[in-house]
């Protein structure tokens, strides 16, 4: 019967199922991986709907937030990791899912709880059932969604995403001081950590880029070309502030370089004194699998920089990033636990938390992006 699918994440596993469910006479109509999804809950053996969805998910690796809308119910299931958020609420007597808490805000909804990782909930005309099918794993929810992808009016894991920034920011400031005249962000996403940054620091907050609201993300831009452009359509240095000033620059991660570049020579050009970044998150250093847009791991720039050729590349004064401890320090916890890591933070550590069986065989430095090879 009609199925419809949403799906926030990325399966580490889809090409080596895809391969699997071909050979079985399965016709794939696209490249994503959410139509591998569907067709093993086509192909499962399983009688009920219930537990065909059980059936399929449980063959699926990777990270992924599913809601499955059937003739049935809705269906809404968490990986066993819990690395992608997804959160549950009433808007009247109607239950309703979505990945942030803020989606709810905008309908005037009420949030309930989040889904919690590895549950998977039906909710039908007799109201909602949780089932706990999968084998329990320690969870590794995705620390990027604190420090750029969630938007800061959220909750994410009962923690305000905008609160969680601000004391990256005031870690940031312990961790790497320096002498200047204004804190400035690269807004918007840089602008709480900034904020956190000003008030540990004492130096003061100013708006020293303007940002235009009529331009998207450049980082996911499909070229070099593209992002330069947007970079210069989206931000504009406030000249009349930046002028003969020292800036501590904060922004939230660093993943090719193009846009700290634009950003720095954009402050150069007003007639900054100095500029020193600040980079509320660990160096990214390697490829993400679960659903963030970086790029292969050759283009990103913390893979084949030291941080002092970084700072020089993109022409800044100084440049340092947030420790990996400094950042669970802001999350509430007193350091990474080497070998037993309560986050996915696999982008500036490596260590990723499930199998990536479609790239078995490579070596890490070597990972490409796996939706680059979905054929």
């Amino acid at each position: 019967g009609g199925l419809a699918v949403c799906h926030n994440g990325n399966l580490t596993n889809a090409m080596t199922l895809r391969r699997d469910l071909v050979r079985q006479g399965s016709i794939f109509q696209s490249t994503g991986d959410t139509e591998v999804i569907i067709h093993l809950i086509a192909t499962s053996r399983e009688r009920s709907l219930t537990a065909r969805i059980i059936d399929a998910l449980a063959q699926i690796e990777g990270a992924w937030s599913l809601l499955f809308l059937t003739s049935e119910g809705l269906f809404a299931g968490r990986d066993p990791l819990g690395v992608r958020p997804l959160v549950l609420g009433r808007l009247g007597s109607a239950w309703i899912a979505a990945s942030e808490t803020v989606a709810f805000d905008v309908v005037d909804a009420e949030f309930v709880r989040q889904v919690e990782p590895g549950e998977l909930v039906r909710i039908d005309d007799e109201g909602l059932v949780s089932m706990r099918p999968f084998r329990a794993a320690s969870p590794r929810p995705c620390v990027f969604e604190h420090v750029y992808f969630s938007r800061p009016d959220s909750v994410v894991d009962g923690a305000s995403v905008y609160e969680v920034r601000k004391r990256i920011g005031a870690e940031l400031a312990r961790e790497a001081p320096v002498a200047a005249d204004f804190v400035v962000p690269v807004p918007d996403s840089g602008t709480p950590a900034a904020i956190g940054f000003a008030q540990a620091s004492g130096i003061p907050f100013e708006l020293g880029i303007i940002r235009s609201h009529y331009i998207g993300r450049t980082f996911i831009q499909p070229g070099d070309a593209i992002r330069n452009l947007g970079v210069k359509l989206k931000h504009n240095a406030n000249r009349a502030l930046i002028e003969g000033r020292r800036i501590v620059l904060v922004d939230d991660s660093i993943v090719r370089g193009t846009t700290s570049l634009k950003i720095v020579g954009m402050l150069r050009d007003a007639g900054a004194a100095e500029v020193h970044m600040r980079i509320a998150s660990p160096p990214t250093r390697y490829s993400c699998f679960y659903g963030v847009d970086t790029p292969e791991r050759a283009k990103l720039l913390a893979a084949k920089m030291s941080v002092p050729d970084m700072g020089a590349f993109i022409g800044a004064d100084s440049l340092a990033f947030l420790s990996i401890d400094g950042l669970y320090r802001a999350l509430g916890e007193d350091s990474r636990h080497a070998g037993a890591a309560t986050r996915c933070d696999a982008c500036f550590t490596g260590d990723y938390p499930t199998h990536l069986t479609d790239r078995e065989g490579e070596a890490v430095d070597e990972l490409p992006l796996l939706a680059e090879h979905i054929v």
